[in-house]
């Protein structure tokens, strides 16, 4: 798997070493962190494009984001594919949250899924936050899953 920063470099450790180092850094400039993670998707065709990010949130200094980007040639519903992107963003912030708690940096995990009934992606709405909170994650769906819905919604298109 691999990860990028917003400016196209390419993270070369491992990503726990890479997470690491940007809180120890962060921190030792006086910045306090919080963390967010979602996956967004397109499809195109007969392929669907995948954009997984982890936002830092730096508090009242902005923020940085690590990006993963992948694709799959799995025809899917649109239930399916939200799911998808929920699985994907759960196993990082699984594979970081031991780490996290050690520096105790906060973690949500964004949902790029509209809670008004009228939009398609609503019906995995439920099981979203079920599989999220389920795993002990704070859950943002839509408007306030910036992570999914506009950062990853950035890198997927």
């Amino acid at each position: 798997m691999t990860w990028k920063k917003f400016s196209g470099e390419e993270i070369k450790a491992p990503l726990l070493d890479a997470v690491s180092k940007a809180i120890e850094h962060e921190s030792s400039i006086g910045n306090k962190l919080k963390v967010c993670i979602g996956t967004d998707s397109q499809v195109k065709g007969q392929i669907t494009d995948y954009a997984t990010v982890i936002v830092f949130l730096r508090e009242k200094k902005g923020a940085f984001m690590f990006i993963n980007q992948d694709r799959s040639s799995l025809k899917m519903s649109i239930k399916e594919r939200m799911l998808t992107e929920v699985q994907k963003s759960i196993e990082i912030a699984y594979s970081l949250c031991d780490l996290l708690d050690k520096y105790n940096v906060d973690l949500e995990v964004h949902a790029d899924i509209n809670t008004n009934p009228m939009f398609k992606s609503n019906q995995a709405l439920h099981d979203a936050m079920g599989y999220i909170l389920g795993m002990g994650f704070v859950f943002k769906a839509k408007p306030e899953a910036f992570a999914s819905s506009a950062c990853a919604n950035k890198m997927v298109h």
